[in-house]
């Protein structure tokens, strides 16, 4: 390029930016209403990690549109679903060990119940014995039996009594056994349960490794790329949210005085500026600030400003989404006369048209 056609540039650059100046910065405010610079702003989300872990896939980029709940990156779970499986392999052993033990808690309840109708039967036999025992040693006194007949009974009554003895110990061993046995289900069901949680939290962790938009909104940046691993809270994208647009302007109290919360404003973006975008004023600082400098002074008290906030509406943020960047500089416009009506200039337009160059048409609202 020539020295010439670059000094005309540079001239054509010049003219259109005193131009824009002239334009934002004049004093033909109508009466009733008030104007301020400020910048478009979004309220920023962050999709982070809430694992650490290594990113296997980034599905979106910078500029994209996401809606709520779309998937936007994972990571890799390779490790996950190996301690996923030794989590089940650990429940089947133990469900296994459950069945056998439970199997084993119902034999052992059947023993018992044969030990116990054995003791009832052989105790039976004892107090028999010990009857015929009984009978027969006052007997031998008469005569009428022998000593060698009463000894016979002597050692039947014994010989039950021991019968008796040895069939309690054996219900006993049989109790202790089916304790160990109905401890044994306990601590399966106990294994079970753990392993179950573990399985659990770790689908859980699967789960939040796949990184999905929690709102609809606009990537602004990719914080991190496949490959790289982020720590637990790491960032992966910055995303805007569409729903909340809004530009901070700074009036004089003469202003704020007469404007009220739910007063009706307009946005002019200095890069879009042949599309007014309606707007309301949602907040108003109850303090005044002192601007631009920060040490208030007595001869520049005048200069104190308050806080505005212009929201656009969310009906109306998909129509004018296309202008939605976080940062672009612009003019808000406010009405704090009711009466007033909003000059022809500043009507939005009836509808975007598809090629934002294109002049649009005003409805009159």
């Amino acid at each position: 390029m020539s020295k010439r056609n670059m000094l005309l540039a540079a001239v054509g650059i010049v003219v259109v930016g005193l131009i824009a100046w002239l334009y934002f910065s004049g004093d033909d405010v109508p009466d009733g209403f008030a104007r301020g610079n400020g910048r478009l702003e979004a309220n920023e989300i962050y999709i982070s990690a809430k694992y650490p872990g290594r990113i296997a896939e980034v599905l979106v980029n910078e500029g994209d549109t996401v809606k709520a709940g779309q998937v936007v990156a994972r990571l890799d779970t390779s490790e996950l679903e190996a301690q996923l499986r030794q989590a089940l392999a650990v429940m089947t052993e133990a469900q296994q060990s459950e069945r056998v033990a439970r199997a084993d808690v119902g034999t052992k309840a059947a023993l018992i119940s044969a030990r116990r109708a054995e003791i009832d039967a052989k105790q039976a036999d004892y107090q028999f014995a010990q009857q015929q025992f009984s009978r027969s040693k006052d007997l031998v006194k008469t005569g009428a039996v022998s000593e060698q007949e009463a000894e016979l009974d002597a050692s039947r009554m014994n010989s039950t009594r021991a019968q008796v003895a040895g069939s309690r110990a054996d219900l006993a061993a049989a109790s202790a056994d089916l304790t160990g046995s109905q401890a044994l289900v306990g601590r399966s069901s106990s294994t079970i349960a753990a392993a179950a949680a573990e399985a659990d939290r770790i689908r859980a962790q699967i789960k939040d490794s796949v990184l999905v938009a929690p709102i609809r909104g606009r990537v602004e940046r990719r914080l991190a790329e496949v490959g790289e691993v982020v720590g637990a809270g790491g960032r992966v994208f910055s995303m805007v949210d569409l729903s909340d647009v809004y530009m901070y302007v700074f009036l004089p109290e003469t202003v704020v005085g007469r404007l009220q919360v739910g007063s009706e404003a307009r946005i002019v973006l200095d890069s879009a500026p042949q599309y007014p975008i309606k707007a309301i004023v949602s907040y108003i600082s109850p303090t005044a600030q002192f601007t631009p400098k920060t040490v208030e002074t007595q001869e520049e008290r005048h200069n104190l400003t308050f806080r505005v906030k212009l929201q656009i509406p969310k009906d109306r943020l998909q129509q004018y989404e296309a202008l939605v960047k976080a940062g672009v500089p612009g003019v808000g416009y406010v009405r704090f006369d009711n009466g007033a009506q909003w000059p022809a200039e500043l009507q939005p337009p009836a509808k975007m048209p598809a090629n934002l160059f294109q002049a649009p048409e005003n409805a009159g609202r």
